[in-house]
């Protein structure tokens, strides 16, 4: 530390600083405290509701360091996103204090995300000596439960679901003193004074039990279905296994093929059914915690019923005191599946999980430390040498994106699958927890209640609500019912796109490749394979694929098979029905006639241009699958199938429309069926047509440039989960020299579309100032 000379005539001067950004539950007054009188300076520091206020005095060399230190040095869950100075009088303070919280007119804190057991607390939770050895809320000013426990702000206790509990004199003792290790730490607690757990049956009878958790891990040793409660909801325990078990979850749960998540208790038993690399490996043990997915081992202990037809496991790493109890009882790993019925929000109360899984679950592991806010676990993958999210919730809500300026306060309310709202207020923007897809009532409401509540914790009273253009979407209903605030529509394929250039600070134009499933079009169709030339206020459709029937609408989604047969009848005309495929199989006739009758009638069957279709038809075609359980099912299995990649592709083709370029997918089609019909194996034919969409993007932007001189390329929408299309596609952009952007931030699916509807409301508002 450097050393400092004293003296009676060195003058005293003050500062009042006020810090901005994840300041508040993260340690950050008891660092100014520790820092202030590391440097033997005096005044006082707040949490106020929009962040940290510091007073403080001493010599202007001090000060300078002490700033210079609050930036550089601060704890590890802190984000410091603004430090205001101004000079102000000294007040001849004789000490440095932490004052108590500050409520303010103005609301603006961020809150921290719910982050995993810290390595201090994980080992004093396995010491025998220790006054908290085993118990199961053991945290720290470093981790714990945080924006699952929120009501309001400032962060302090009496606005959490820790304000029932009144901490016992040790425990208050550590509150108190600064130089405590939980000073300030709003959960704390202890067995004497905080939140226990409990066993019961699906009956709620309570089972007497001195360790109620070492009695779960014998009741899942035997097979039987465990309900936990956790940090942001319930999970669906079995042991993972035992594959008897396995299956009677997936049947009382109606998820009959997606895959189900795993926890284990540290990375070598992972190792054990898994390959993990070094990157994935720091995510696993991230204080977030998230699933991430993993390459499964080909011989492995657990249930085939796990991940059945899929090369990976999701996998996390216990991130709560109780997980870890529970896994030290010697298991390889736990199925840990979120605790609802299909389609469902999680259950977070206890008499919430009694009604709604008690005809799952055979007992419930519950506490008495209510969850506030649901929130379901981050998913990702490495792809490419970074980090691409399938989920952003626990861990990692609410940090803001930060944007590239200050805008009106928006409320973004997503799409209807895997639904997101996002808010903004100046330069943040903030997307909410998982919400899922929009599809019943429960999930309306927990949509209804987020908004709410970010609402509240942000004090964010919105100008502008932004929607999809699509007008039967529950969250464009919500929208258009709030009275008083102006309504923005945002096409879905432009909102995808605008997304990704907000994550990466891009203003455009740019050439935007949106791929996903279903879409809403400005000309009432079905988009998804879309190429598009966009600014944040505004887009021009430069190509798509080919408009093509898709017979039956939504159950063309569930029954690819219906696709493949729109795709064949296109490429061959009726003489489809004389090629030897293994689609014919076990299919009938009549049904097939049927599909043609409706495609050559235009009855029932909307035109589509969606990339994902396209996927789900050549899946069929091969005979990988007919039927999907889960979105997305066929194209995840066909990109799976794939065992060595090639440098080989289809024929391609594209054609100048009225006001853009058309691809036609008839000559790809015909190269799949001419290769299955000459007996190329199915792998190698998914590598070609993986190759065919590459190089015909690639080939297809490169004309786009010679037009327009544009030449960053932002890739957006749910195909682009698929790792060989997004590495592939990018590499071979790259090669052209191209500038290639992708989603690191949010995801790439329509769980990060309510940020780009949130920026294209921005961009019109400020068009039309």
């Amino acid at each position: 530390m450097m050393k400092y000379r004293v003296t009676p005539e060195e003058p005293i001067v003050g500062r009042r600083l006020a810090v901005n950004g994840i300041v508040q539950g993260v340690g950050f007054r008891p660092f100014v405290y520790q820092l202030a009188h590391q440097y033997g300076l005096k005044g006082e520091v707040s949490n106020t509701s929009s962040g940290v206020t510091i007073h403080i005095e001493g010599s202007e060399e001090k000060l300078q360091a002490f700033i210079r230190d609050l930036a550089e040095k601060s704890p590890p869950l802190a984000h410091i996103t603004e430090v205001s100075t101004s000079y102000e009088p000294a007040r001849n303070y004789t000490e440095f204090t932490i004052e108590p919280s500050k409520r303010q007119s103005s609301r603006w804190a961020l809150i921290s995300p719910d982050t995993a057991i810290c390595d201090d607390c994980l080992r004093e939770l396995f010491d025998p000596t220790d006054r908290r050895y085993q118990y199961p809320f053991i945290n720290c000013t470093n981790c714990g439960p945080r924006y699952t426990i929120i009501d309001d702000i400032p962060y302090d206790r009496p606005n959490t679901s820790m304000k029932r509990f009144t901490m016992c004199q040790p425990c208050q003792k550590e509150y108190d003193d600064p130089a405590d290790r939980r000073f300030h730490t709003q959960p704390n607690a202890c067995a004497v004074c905080g939140p226990n757990v409990a066993l019961y049956d699906n009956g709620r009878t309570h089972v007497l039990s001195r360790d109620p958790i070492k009695r779960t891990a014998e009741l899942l040793k035997k097979g039987h279905i465990v309900a936990i409660k956790g940090l942001g909801g319930f999970h669906l325990a079995v042991d993972a296994e035992n594959s008897d078990a396995v299956v009677r979850l997936r049947q009382r749960k109606h998820r009959e093929e997606k895959p189900l998540a795993l926890m284990s208790y540290d990375i070598d038993r992972v190792r054990g059914y898994a390959y993990i690399e070094p990157d994935e490996e720091v995510l696993l043990t991230s204080p977030q915690r998230p699933i991430v997915l993993v390459k499964k081992r080909n011989s492995n202990p657990l249930s085939h019923e796990i991940s059945p037809h899929n090369i990976n496991f999701g996998v996390m790493l216990p991130y709560t005191p109780l997980h870890y109890l529970l896994l030290s009882y010697d298991f390889t790993a736990l199925v840990m599946t979120s605790g609802n019925i299909r389609e469902e929000p999680i259950a977070i109360d206890n008499e919430e999980a009694f009604e709604r899984l008690g005809a799952i679950a055979d007992y419930f592991l519950v506490h008495n430390r209510d969850i506030y806010l649901r929130s379901d676990d981050s998913i990702v993958r490495r792809v490419g040498r970074a980090t691409r999210f399938i989920r952003r919730s626990r861990g990692y809500i609410p940090i803001p994106i930060f944007l590239k300026e200050k805008g009106p306060q928006i409320l973004a309310c997503g799409a209807e699958l895997k639904n997101t709202v996002c808010l903004t207020k100046g330069k943040n923007a903030f997307l909410s927890q998982h919400i899922g897809d929009l599809e019943n009532l429960e999930t309306y409401r927990f949509f209804e209640m987020t908004v709410r509540h970010m609402k509240r914790i942000l004090d964010i009273d919105p100008q502008i609500v932004a929607c999809d253009l699509h007008p039967d979407y529950l969250s464009t209903r919500y929208a258009e019912e709030q009275k008083g605030i102006k309504n923005i529509a945002v096409q879905h394929h432009h909102a995808h796109i605008v997304s990704c250039m907000v994550e990466n600070r891009l203003d455009g134009p740019v050439l935007g490749l949106s791929f996903d499933g279903t879409g809403y079009g400005t000309d009432g169709r079905i988009w998804g394979g879309e190429v598009l030339i966009a600014e944040a206020h505004q887009f021009t459709r430069a190509a798509h694929l080919a408009y093509l029937p898709m017979p039956g609408g939504a159950a063309a989604i569930r029954e690819p098979w219906r696709m493949a047969i729109s795709y064949l009848y296109d490429a061959f005309g009726e003489g489809f029905l004389g090629l030897k495929l293994p689609l014919f199989q076990g299919l009938e006739k009549e049904k097939i006639k049927i599909i043609m009758h409706m495609i050559s009638k235009k009855v029932n069957a909307p035109q589509t241009s969606s990339l994902g279709r396209l996927f789900d038809g050549i899946a069929a075609i091969l005979g990988i699958r007919k039927k999907v359980a889960y979105e997305g099912q066929a194209a995840m299995e066909l990109e799976m199938a794939i065992r060595e990649e090639t440098e080989e592709s289809y024929d391609y083709e594209w054609e100048l429309g009225k006001e853009s370029y058309q691809v036609l997918v008839g000559p790809i089609v015909r190269g799949v069926v001419r290769d299955m019909e000459n007996g190329l194996e199915v792998s190698d034919i998914s590598s070609k047509f993986h190759m065919t969409l590459i190089r015909l993007f690639s080939d297809l932007c490169t004309v786009l440039r010679q037009e327009t001189d544009l030449d960053h390329v932002v890739l957006s929408g749910g195909v682009f989960q698929n790792a060989i299309l997004l590495a592939g596609l990018k590499k071979a952009l790259e090669e052209k020299h191209f500038q290639v952007f992708t989603h690191c931030v949010v995801p790439c699916n329509d769980g990060g579309i309510s940020l780009g509807q949130a920026a294209v409301a921005a961009a019109i508002a400020k068009s039309l100032d």
